[in-house]
């Protein structure tokens, strides 16, 4: 068995295949045994690799994005989040809502697990047509203090993740989830990745047995109904109520949360724009030049487990990536 050190920036719910894979084996029948640190505050998942004390990363791809060429270059090997898991709640009933309706109002953002939340939501109002510089935001404190604010009156509107967005409605009915994002299309919204350098041979090889266990959790996910493992939902987010737990990973299912290891194109290059938008990119930045998909590809072939959306083919068998020099900024 060896060990495959695995820093996340969080414990998330998108996270689900992989504590699947992680509580009934997967890894294991991979010669796998991943070990997860979750480090406060989460970018300290940088550190972790940079003292080799993690073999890989979880978090979104805005990082190694905005990284490369400038700090230090990231590779990104799969993915376990095809879309955004967040929503948007107001005060009072939502029917009638349109998302034009946020323009020249308040909202508050959680971000203190990074920048994903104002980065999607802003990239959101954009494709619509909708000037995000028009709108006011709060999203420089806590997601819990947040809430509290929101449910107390602070702001119009509120963007948290899908979960606890459900466990607010549940006990307030004076809030409403006004759009669940998981419905706006594809982004690989939590990928893993590692730094270019370090990557060799024995690397790709873990990253490929990790992407055919990563792959038979989606699959799992996908195929079980969660009200059957309900006892497992509830130990591992047990400060919700189980049966939102169930609604959530039910919306997920039936809204391409999950779809492969394999990164799609077309949702990589979207989330592209959205960050050169933001200004944290120049120029999107091409996708083999920040992903190499070899290891996941072949282990979607080795677990029979349908890619979904096409992406970039492979070149042939996995190959160690270029070493690359890092640069400060």
């Amino acid at each position: 068995m060896q060990t495959f050190n695995l820093t996340a920036t969080g414990h998330n719910l998108n996270y689900l295949p992989q504590y699947i894979a992680q509580r009934h084996g997967f890894f294991q029948k991979e010669g796998l045994e991943v070990i997860t640190t979750i480090p406060t505050p989460w970018d300290g998942v940088l550190d972790a690799l940079a003292a080799d004390e993690a073999h890989m990363a979880l978090g979104g791809i805005w990082v190694p994005s905005m990284y490369r060429e400038r700090v230090q270059n990231y590779t990104v090997f799969a993915q376990i989040a095809n879309r955004c898991p967040l929503a948007l709640l107001k005060h009072g009933p939502a029917e009638g809502f349109k998302l034009t309706d946020v323009a020249g109002k308040t909202v508050l953002m959680k971000s203190g697990g990074g920048a994903s939340v104002g980065l999607f939501f802003k990239m959101l109002l954009r494709e619509n047509k909708i000037d995000a510089r028009g709108v006011d935001y709060i999203q420089d404190l806590d997601g819990v203090m947040l809430g509290d604010l929101f449910q107390g009156g602070m702001g119009d509107y509120f963007v948290t993740d899908n979960l606890s967005a459900r466990a607010m409605v549940e006990k307030n009915p004076n809030v409403s989830i006004a759009m669940e994002m998981v419905t706006q299309g594809d982004v690989p919204w939590s990928v893993y990745y590692r730094e270019t350098a370090t990557t060799t041979p024995d690397v790709l090889d873990k990253q490929r047995r990790f992407c055919v266990a990563l792959a038979k959790g989606i699959e799992f996910c996908n195929t079980t109904d969660p009200a059957s493992y309900a006892e497992e939902l509830a130990e591992l987010f047990p400060n919700v109520p189980v049966a939102a737990s169930i609604a959530v990973v039910n919306q997920f299912r039936s809204n391409a949360m999950w779809t492969s290891p394999v990164i799609p194109l077309e949702g990589y290059d979207r989330w592209q724009l959205g960050l050169r938008d933001a200004r944290l990119v120049s120029e999107p930045i091409p996708y083999t030049t920040l992903v190499n998909s070899g290891p996941a590809i072949e282990a979607v072939e080795a677990a029979k487990v349908s890619v979904g959306k096409e992406a970039p083919a492979s070149d042939g068998p996995v190959q160690a990536m270029p070493k690359a020099v890092s640069t400060a900024a």
